[in-house]
């Protein structure tokens, strides 16, 4: 079966400290793992860039924070779809692509575990993609709801959770090289 490795949104605007606290800090070595492994294997990669229209998102096109992250840099022949919402299947030609290329398994990496990366992953599963999402190749920041503090683990913790055996397998970086 052929796979595609998604790395979604891994781009410097994340290392902002407005952001608070973040898990994981390990998510950009674990991701540079899977990418390396997939480039050894010739495999299909892509990646997705959020690009904002607010002018003053650190996710502007004219911002250095829309910039991909130098750790998982893509290479020239390398796809890199943008988009302007969470999914990275909503307003891309993401979907389109995958079919073209008979690939009926996505592996999903990057930031952040609540809100793109569930999004993408929700819509892959729904899709009918073969989905597995990689626990330790993403990460979340701790949220404030209604007065209340959510750390950044419980927030990840949870978003996994309604996702995995729903609408994806969630795996670890090591439980999914093993299994290739």
């Amino acid at each position: 079966m052929k796979s595609a490795l998604l790395i979604v949104d891994v781009q410097e605007a994340f290392n902002h400290p407005k952001w608070g606290e973040r898990n994981n800090p390990d998510a950009e070595e674990n991701i540079k793992l899977l990418l390396n492994e997939w480039r050894h294997r010739d495999a299909e990669v892509i990646f997705i860039k959020h690009i904002s229209k607010n002018r003053n998102s650190g996710f502007h096109p004219t911002h250095k924070g829309s910039a991909i992250k130098e750790i998982v840099k893509p290479l020239e022949k390398e796809i890199v779809i943008t988009k302007e919402v969470n999914s990275a299947f909503i307003g891309t030609s993401l979907e389109k692509y995958l079919h073209d290329r008979d690939i009926e398994e996505v592996v999903i990496t990057g930031l952040t575990t609540p809100h793109c990366i569930s999004t993408t992953t929700r819509m892959s599963g729904n899709l009918g993609f073969n989905t597995y999402l990689i626990e330790d190749a993403t990460a979340a920041f701790g949220i404030n709801y209604k007065g209340t503090y959510i750390d950044a683990q419980t927030i990840h913790n949870i978003s996994l959770a309604t996702l995995h055996n729903e609408f994806a397998i969630v795996l670890t970086t090591k439980e999914l090289l093993e299994r290739l």
